[in-house]
């Protein structure tokens, strides 16, 4: 990347941002931090985060502050000299003063983590864990060491602060709890796998959401739902992605909506391509395995704007099952 910014002769006047989301998602070596993927400890917070702009940031420039991912907008606006206005508050801070070496009137704050109903805050120096336990992250990132009983005046305020946190979360959580997927809002529109509900006994290929596909369909009184929330009238073709075992072809997709009528197709094409390993660790506990998937047009469906829920079902399955589904595009036809 950064030699074809080169190439293009706009390395130096392009901001380039290299960052993780999270900690490690399998038992490794992690800085000597508690936690992983999933956790709201250190080891599962804590990530890389470098920002690259020749003769503006200073190369090899460490900052000591903390930070997070809510603070990227409102520092690439205010370096980009562009006012992010939004809709809705933002959480992030600009923290252009810090790799600016401007460090005078930056002040003091709090990072929460959330996971359910639990939540954990960071501060320069302390994370206060869900269980009240304080840890001196600066001295002993690996938590080993509660400190709760010699700062007990953090401890209350941090704890407060917590509370309160979790009480805003989940007002908004719950408002949005049924929300439904957007349709129309692109001229192509991608229902995943992972916001389907499978009906009966269909069945996800792994227990991550967000790397499954739909499997175990053997059955016409099965049926995998979409909930969704259409944003313009309009006719849409949708593109089925499936693969289909050596023997099971023949089996009747339906793909129906309950303000936008059907559509359905045969599947005569066998697909059945192995399965690889999408993680780059091949570890036994792995759940990125993952695979090809046929792209199969259904038909058009004439959905009308607002909310409804399509639904996938075989109205027919001559074999021992139907196929395995990744997911539906919706594209609108002009």
């Amino acid at each position: 990347i950064l030699a074809k910014l080169d190439a293009l002769e706009i390395g130096d006047d392009t901001i380039v941002v290299y960052f993780s989301d999270n900690g490690p998602n399998s038992l490794r070596w992690n800085g000597d931090m508690k936690g992983r993927k999933g956790a709201i400890d250190e080891g599962g917070l804590r990530s890389p985060f470098f920002i690259r702009w020749p003769n503006k940031i200073p190369a090899g420039k460490s900052v000591e502050e903390i930070s997070g991912a809510i603070d990227l907008l409102p520092t690439l606006a205010d370096i980009a000299g562009i006012d992010a206005k939004s809709k809705y508050p933002l959480d992030g801070r600009s923290i252009r003063p810090l790799l600016m070496g401007d460090t005078t009137k930056w002040e003091s704050r709090s990072l929460y983590s959330i996971k359910n109903k639990q939540v954990s805050v960071r501060t320069q120096r302390f994370r206060l864990d869900d269980n009240g336990q304080l840890f001196d992250i600066e001295a002993d990132r690996g938590q080993r060491q509660n400190v709760a009983s010699q700062h007990p005046e953090i401890v209350r305020e941090l704890t407060a602060q917590s509370r309160q946190h979790l009480r805003s979360m989940q007002s908004e959580f719950e408002k949005y709890r049924d929300r439904p997927f957007t349709v129309g809002y692109a001229r192509s529109t991608t229902l995943p796998a992972r916001d389907g509900i499978p009906h009966g006994e269909i069945k996800r290929s792994s227990k991550a959401p967000n790397n499954s596909f739909f499997t175990h369909w053997k059955r016409t009184d099965d049926s995998i739902t979409w909930n969704i929330d259409v944003g313009e009238t309009k006719l849409y073709e949708a593109v089925l992605h499936y693969t289909c075992v050596s023997g099971n072809e023949g089996s009747t997709i339906q793909l129906s909506s309950t303000n936008g009528g059907e559509t359905q197709a045969k599947i005569v094409e066998v697909f059945d391509p192995p399965l690889y390993d999408k993680s780059i660790e091949r570890m036994a506990e792995s759940h990125y395995f993952v695979k090809d998937f046929k792209p199969l047009s259904l038909g058009t469906l004439s959905l009308k704007r607002g909310q409804a829920t399509l639904t996938l079902s075989a109205t027919q399955i001559p074999g021992d099952a139907a196929i395995d589904v990744h997911s539906i595009d919706l594209i609108q036809i002009d």
